[in-house]
């Protein structure tokens, strides 16, 4: 990989203030891709490879910087809020391609966050106080989006809080692991122990379309690129460091797991991480991992409206949705009615009530939005910009590809439908967003 200066004209826009730091945006990538998923994966996972979780894991990281590549090429090529839309209105020139490809990735935002919002109103909250889980689901989307009205400062800095937290707890679940077997205790042999009926490549591949789940959310920093100070140097840097520190913390966590604890009793508990601490012999009440969890799906969810909300932005300041959503407010420059607008949404999908549908729904959608956005690294090499930027070598997007074509064909007939839906719902508007646009013409 390296750097190219192409020479041509560009666009930028100035109307969001650039606030971010290297560091900044790197834990936002870094928070966003950790999540809360991880909390839960272990078990999944050890029911596809046994011991060996930490392959599945490191596959699946290989992936994921396939497209992570393409994005670092487009992000820095077009600087400008948007992401996968744009970059799909640059290659394709087709306005209702250009539309679902950010549509796409806006009903995934949206949906990840009822998912999320829905997941922190469940058993971790009930642990503090019992109430109806959707009405919380949506004060808690409320308080988030108050948050993200405020300003994209004041939320990066909630997320750098809010990360450390949550990588504290993948960390003392390392910590005890590493402790249990210094003291002769745990198998270090299960690491490399796959299931009895298995063919281990196989395990490996089927753990990997699992664990690819858990890199997902690095794509959300390209709606944020307008807002990120010297985003051609910065942003290939945060994006990969953030990208390979979450690969290497789940891997450790991984191999702390196997080596704790059998894979049936990781395959068998809701709750594995909270197992593994307690079979290390580590005193820590079950309270201090619930609101670690707690704080990992907040955090999840306040970036994921941060990029649905600022992708509605750019969408809008290229024609791609009314222009009413462009709006920012007067003194802290944040797009209040993408914010608004966005929270709606999620507020209504919080009453579906099926975190699992939310889920697959979410990675599906994102799926077809990395094909998109592979694809427009090949068709942009034509196009010349006036600024150096990076440059991902020319087979990383044709596996990128690949790789998305793969993980695709693993999804359900349930999740392809509801998917389906949401995209038709999209044309719909795009059509309807068309019209209305051609009668104001007319009538001017």
């Amino acid at each position: 990989m390296s750097s190219d200066t192409l020479a041509g004209p560009q666009r930028t826009t100035e109307k969001l203030k650039r606030r971010i730091t290297a560091p900044l945006l790197f834990l936002f990538i870094l928070g966003d891709v950790l999540g809360a998923g991880i909390y839960a994966l272990m078990g999944v996972l050890s029911e596809e490879v046994g011991g060996a979780l930490w392959a599945p894991l490191l596959v699946a990281l290989l992936l994921a910087l396939l497209t992570a590549g393409s994005y670092a090429e487009l992000v820095t090529k077009y600087p400008n809020a948007g992401g996968a839309a744009v970059f799909a209105e640059r290659a394709f020139r087709q306005p209702l391609v250009s539309f679902l490809v950010g549509f796409c990735m806006l009903a995934a935002g949206v949906t990840s966050a009822a998912g999320l919002a829905l997941a922190f109103a469940g058993d971790y909250l009930r642990t503090f106080i019992d109430v109806p889980a959707i009405p919380a689901a949506v004060v808690f989307l409320g308080l988030v989006a108050a948050l993200n009205a405020r300003g994209i400062s004041e939320s990066m800095k909630s997320n750098v809080v809010m990360t450390v937290i949550e990588l504290t707890g993948l960390l003392i679940v390392i910590i005890a692991g590493a402790v249990l077997v210094g003291h002769g205790g745990g198998d270090v042999e299960r690491v490399v122990e796959f299931p009895a009926d298995s063919t281990p490549a196989l395990a490996i591949l089927g753990g990997a379309i699992i664990a690819y789940y858990s890199f997902v959310g690095f794509e959300t920093s390209a709606n944020i690129v307008e807002e990120i100070r010297d985003p051609s140097r910065i942003y290939p840097r945060a994006l990969f460091a953030a990208l390979i520190t979450a690969g290497a913390v789940y891997v450790l966590v991984g191999l702390a797991s196997a080596a704790v604890l059998p894979s049936d009793q990781l395959a068998a508990s809701s709750g594995p991480l909270l197992d593994v601490v307690s079979a290390s012999g580590m005193n820590i009440p079950a309270w201090v991992f619930s609101a670690i969890a707690l704080v990992a799906v907040a955090n999840g969810a306040l970036l994921t409206m941060i990029m649905a909300s600022r992708l509605a932005f750019g969408m809008a300041e290229h024609g791609l949705l009314p222009g009413v959503l462009g709006k920012v407010l007067p003194g802290r420059r944040t797009p209040w009615v993408a914010i608004v607008s966005t929270t709606a949404v999620a507020m209504a999908l919080t009453l579906i009530g099926d975190l699992s549908t939310l889920a697959e729904t979410v990675v599906l959608l994102l799926l077809v939005v990395f094909i998109s956005t592979n694809i427009a690294v090949l068709v942009l090499r034509r196009d010349v910009v006036n600024h150096p930027h990076f440059r991902v070598w020319t087979a990383v997007p044709v596996l990128g590809v690949a790789s998305c074509v793969l993980l695709l064909t693993q999804q359900s007939a349930k999740v392809w439908l509801f998917a389906g839906i949401l995209i038709v719902v999209g044309a719909v508007l795009f059509l309807g967003t068309r019209a209305g646009r051609g009668q104001f013409s007319k009538r001017r």
